[in-house]
């Protein structure tokens, strides 16, 4: 799966949720995708830190998984919320953060 066909079913999950919370609760606004992101990326954190053997994780592998799907979905559709060019800004974005790093790396003087 490319990119943007994982975008076009993120966008099919997010209107399974709209329709979801309109029939049983409300609708949320632009910003609370922010705030549910952060908490899955809590949520990643611990299982990463489990993964490490740095605590306990009855979810397992599985649970990872899972977690680094559900913070996919969310770039995903903060992405298509905010009207954001997901694969444009990550090559534009790469190309400035190789240009930097091989700057560093190359050191004062000698050719990039």
């Amino acid at each position: 799966m490319n990119l943007e066909e994982m975008q076009q079913r993120a966008i099919e999950i997010y209107g399974l949720y709209d329709e979801l919370n309109r029939r049983d609760r409300r609708v949320w606004q632009t910003h609370e995708f922010m705030l549910g992101f952060m908490g899955d990326v809590g949520d990643l954190a611990k299982l990463v830190m489990a993964e490490e053997g740095a605590r306990e994780n009855p979810g397992g592998r599985p649970a990872l998984e899972h977690e680094l799907a559900d913070c996919l979905w969310s770039v995903l559709i903060l992405a298509h919320l905010y009207r954001v060019d997901l694969a444009s800004a990550f090559d534009r974005t790469m190309a400035e953060l190789e240009a930097s790093v091989s700057a560093q790396l190359a050191g004062p003087g000698e050719p990039t």
